[in-house]
């Protein structure tokens, strides 16, 4: 009878002692008042994605773990368009994307994206940071997305092929390049008489591959981090969109965070978003020599062939129709040029 008694309180002790086992676990799961999925379609290697995580992290401390920020790299959630689409009915809570993508929706998140708008990072950062910015950020509101106040870097975007150099305008006439699919990209190559062709980005590296497409166009850090300098053999430094990203999150989830979670929310991806630029800055060099150690071959182009090309096939005039007056005038004036 006394054995039975102790086994019975060895039992009780046995199971009294679980929760303090489990319990740490338990708290971590509860502490999660707003779980918030955050996409994009860059590799897990790019200078974002460890930013974003650093973020996430800084983010769930300052606010005692209420706030949980799950990143999915490399397009986990689905393409570009499909994403986009999620996170406009809620069902994925942020997208850390560029305007272009999105510009099917909000036509003025892609303003910045006109061809050789920016002759050098000089100009892009207090446009962005300024008035045009927050033109964007407006347009963006208008259509019920909240975008976090600090665009971040991609870099300007450069054409790499596989059959030869691009040094003129002459050079693109028929070539197949790979673009996104908005209607900024393939109405840009088109006035440059290229053949553009949508392919969604994780699509990129087999249709380079099989040479369903000849050429694509990226900034160096996603040509080297989703590994396209291995089917490629030219870079030609075009420069001829500068991009950065949106982190844009569906706005009845922002306006459902209290006002001091957005605070820190905004607070800590502004911070996380500078420190992404200058890792851009630094690593421009280090993408070039990965490319060449590649065996990729890099030249200059005459951007002056260009421009006058999309002057003379009414791209600019275009621009301006689209986009109005006002809004054209802020471009110039953030790009510092008149672009007739």
């Amino acid at each position: 009878m006394r054995t039975g008694v102790i086994r019975r309180r060895e039992m009780l002790t046995a199971i009294a002692a679980v929760p303090l086992v489990a319990a740490p676990f338990v708290r971590r799961a509860a502490a999660a008042e707003f779980s918030l999925k955050i996409a994009h379609p860059l590799a897990a290697a790019h200078p974002t994605n460890t930013r974003l995580l650093e973020a996430a992290d800084t983010i769930r401390k300052d606010t005692d773990g209420r706030v949980e920020l799950r990143i999915f790299p490399n397009g986990q959630l689905g393409g570009e368009a499909d994403t986009f689409s999620q996170l406009r009915s809620g069902a994925v809570e942020a997208y850390v994307i560029g305007g272009l993508v999105v510009s099917t929706v909000v036509p003025a998140a892609a303003l910045d994206g006109t061809g050789f708008a920016f002759g050098d990072a000089s100009k892009v950062w207090p446009a962005m940071d300024g008035r045009l910015g927050a033109y964007i950020r407006d347009a963006f509101a208008k259509s019920n997305l909240y975008a976090a106040r600090t665009s971040w870097d991609l870099g300007f975007r450069e054409i790499t092929t596989s059959v030869k150099p691009i040094r003129t305008v002459a050079d693109l006439s028929g070539l197949k390049i790979r673009v996104p699919s908005a209607a900024a990209y393939t109405s840009l190559f088109r006035a440059l008489d290229a053949a553009p062709t949508s392919v969604q980005f994780t699509d990129v590296y087999p249709a380079l591959q099989t040479r369903i497409v000849d050429a694509q166009e990226n900034p160096l850090s996603l040509i080297v981090t989703s590994r396209f300098h291995e089917v490629q053999k030219f870079c030609s430094l075009s420069n001829h969109i500068w991009q950065g990203n949106w982190i844009l999150f569906n706005g009845r989830v922002w306006k459902s965070l209290p006002e001091k979670i957005q605070e820190i929310v905004e607070a800590r991806l502004s911070q996380a978003g500078l420190a992404q630029r200058a890792d851009l800055a630094n690593l421009e060099q280090s993408y070039r020599d990965t490319m060449v150690k590649s065996g990729i071959a890099f030249n200059d182009v005459d951007a002056d062939s260009f421009r006058a090309k999309l002057r003379s096939a009414g791209y600019y005039t275009e621009i301006r129709r689209k986009f109005g007056d006002q809004a054209f005038q802020i471009l110039e004036e953030a790009a510092g040029a008149s672009f007739g």
